[in-house]
Formats: structure tokens, sequence, C-alpha cells
């Protein structure tokens, strides 16, 4: 295999702080995927190549078959019939002033495909109860800053399902997705349709501009790939959240989820054969590699979701305060000891009976 392209192994990826450098090599192994022939794409190719650039050729039916995008095989699944009327309004209520779409790319139509997958995960396999809806800002943009565990992102799914239901009205949580997430252009098209952004700056600022709610995962793949023997325990933060909530004077909410890092017992993390490879990371778990792909389904473990009071920053925006080390290192402790306190009580909040919010 050629490997004159490959970059010396890093952890650019999830454990990579994802504000900290805005030009990152393009891995080849994205080059080879975005290469795969999308619908049109083959039959575009061969209709140029054909009429020297000129008119367009003849459609060949030889030609190889087009491959659907993420979004198009989701569609494809036909799962909006299973959607309940209210849970249908709630997308609807999301949707962009009729006439405007969504500059960041987001679909309702989408997510409706989407949502009742996520509605079983949310209400079957992982029987999410919640509480603290009443506590986010009710208008204007908002920084959700939450633990990671759980080796793939089924908290921000949850998440972003928990606040879709429980908001009232309904809420769009903009998650910050791996950076790689917009490298690989079906993914990207999937995620931002159904409301996630790539985590970079100008994304993240872009989004409080636009008066988002935005959810961060400042632990990256330090809180993801944990060691079972570390669950509940959070790892070093990046400090991107707090410079921005400085800058734009946006109030701060931490919150938990309670039950990730029970989903996926993390027994090791191969790092030397990962750095091989050019992966983020390769865990072990009881199940994976050993069943494949089936491995890195989630066991069945209950989600708690719990959301603290906010932090306020200023209230208004302060370049001075998001340059000021000291200032950005305070916001970051408060955020990070509300969080492992909300982690340390686990379940307490919920021992007076059920509920969704306070």
């Amino acid at each position: 295999m050629n490997r004159s392209r490959r970059s010396p192994p890093s952890r650019s990826g999830l454990g990579h702080d994802p504000f900290a450098d805005p030009q990152l090599e393009r891995d080849p192994f994205f080059d080879a995927l975005d290469g795969a022939p999308r619908a049109g794409a083959a039959e575009a190719a061969a209709s140029e190549e054909a009429s020297g650039g000129g008119e367009p050729a003849t459609p060949n039916p030889a030609a190889t078959p087009a491959l659907p995008s993420l979004k198009q095989l989701v569609a494809g699944l036909g799962l909006q019939r299973f959607l309940a009327a209210e849970d249908r309004e709630r997308v609807e209520a999301l949707a962009p002033p009729r006439g405007e779409g969504d500059r960041f790319g987001f679909d309702p139509e989408s997510l409706a495909d989407t949502l009742p997958g996520l509605l079983f995960l949310y209400r079957s396999w992982f029987r999410v109860e919640s509480r603290g809806q009443a506590r986010l800002p009710r208008d204007g943009r908002a920084i959700l800053v939450s633990n990671h565990a759980g080796l793939l992102p089924f908290d921000g799914a949850m998440i972003l399902t928990d606040l879709l239901l429980k908001s009232d009205p309904p809420r769009l949580c903009r998650a910050l997705v791996d950076r790689r997430v917009g490298e690989l252009d079906t993914l990207r098209e999937f995620f931002e349709a159904i409301g996630q952004v790539p985590g970079t700056r100008t994304a993240f600022r872009n989004l409080l501009d636009a008066g988002a709610t935005v959810l961060v995962f400042p632990e990256g793949t330090g809180g993801a790939c944990k060691p079972y023997s570390e669950r509940y325990r959070l790892q070093p933060f990046h400090s991107g959240f707090a410079q921005e909530a400085l800058r734009t004077g946006t109030p701060i909410v931490p919150m938990a989820v309670i039950g990730s890092d029970d989903q996926a017992p993390l027994l090791f993390d191969w790092k030397s054969l990962a750095n091989r490879f050019g992966l983020p990371a390769l865990p072990i778990t009881p199940t994976f590699p050993w069943l494949g792909l089936l491995g890195l389904l989630p066991l069945p473990v209950r989600y708690r979701i719990v959301y603290s009071e906010p932090i306020e920053t200023s209230g208004r925006p302060d370049s001075q305060a998001a340059k000021d080390p000291e200032r950005v290192a305070s916001i970051v402790s408060e955020v990070r000891a509300r969080i492992q306190g909300l982690l340390d009580a686990r379940g307490e909040a919920f021992e007076a009976g059920p509920g969704t919010s306070d």
C-alpha cells in the first residue's frame, strides 16, 4: 500500500481540540470513499467522456450503478409512517419560515425520516428519563455542555431527541460533531439534514450568531474512549466552548448523561494499532471486535439526563474576556465541577419519582 500521503499518526479526530487546528490534512481514506459513485455521478462522467466535454451522450445502462446517499437511504425506509401526529407536529414546528431555507442544511423531512429510529432508542432501548429542561433559557442562544461516553455518540442523539420531545416549544439541538464527518460528503449531508454541524470554530460562531442551542462535548475522544475503570470520571476539557460563550455573552448549561458510561465497557484502547491505521482509537470491549460491527451496538442500559442551572457569562459580547486565560479557565472549571457533581450524584435527581422537568 502506498503510504506516501499519510501524515504522521495523530489523534486529530475526536480526541483533538476541535477548534485548535482549522486546517487538517485530508485523510486518504475519505478521498477513497468520496471517489465512490454517488447518485447520477457515474452517468454524468460517462456522458462527458463520450461527448468530449460537449453535449451529453446517452446514458449507458451498463455503467456502474449509482450509490444512494445515506440521506436517501434513510428516506427510502419510509419510517415516517410510524410517527405519531404529536411527534410529527414537533418536527414541523422546527421548520424555517416559509420561503426560507436553513443556512446550516437542516431539513425537517430528514429529521422526520430519522425520528422513528431515534424514538425507538429513546423509549425502548435506553428508556430515557430526564429532568431540568425548564432550566434552559426559553429564548435565544445557549451552549449545552455534557459529559461524553460510550464509544459511539448515542448520548448526543438522545439529547437531541429529549429536547425535541420535552422542550416547550420544541427545541432543535445543534451538536458539534466530529470534524472528520465534514470530510465525507454523504455523512456530512445526513448530519446537517438532521440539524447537526461539523465542529469547527467558524461553525460554532455562526450557530451562536444565529441564536442556536449548541451542544458540545469538551472531553472529545478522551471521554468516549476512556476505560471502564474510569467511568463517570470526567477527562480533561478543551476550552473553546468557554471562549465562545464569553465572546458572545451566551449562557452555558452544564448537563450530564448518566448511563452512557455503561453502554460499551471499554477494556482497553489498542493505541499502537490505531496509530498504525491512522485511527483516533481502536477500542476493545466485551463485544467488539469479536462480534464484528454488531459488537458496536450499545448495551440496553437506562439513560438519565439532567440539565443544571445555567452559568451566565456577561449577557453581552465581550471579546476581551474571551482572550483572558484566567477568565476562560474559571468558566471551564466551574462547568466541569458542575457536571462531575451530577455524575457523582447518579440517580439522586430521580428518586422523587417520575418526571421530565423541574
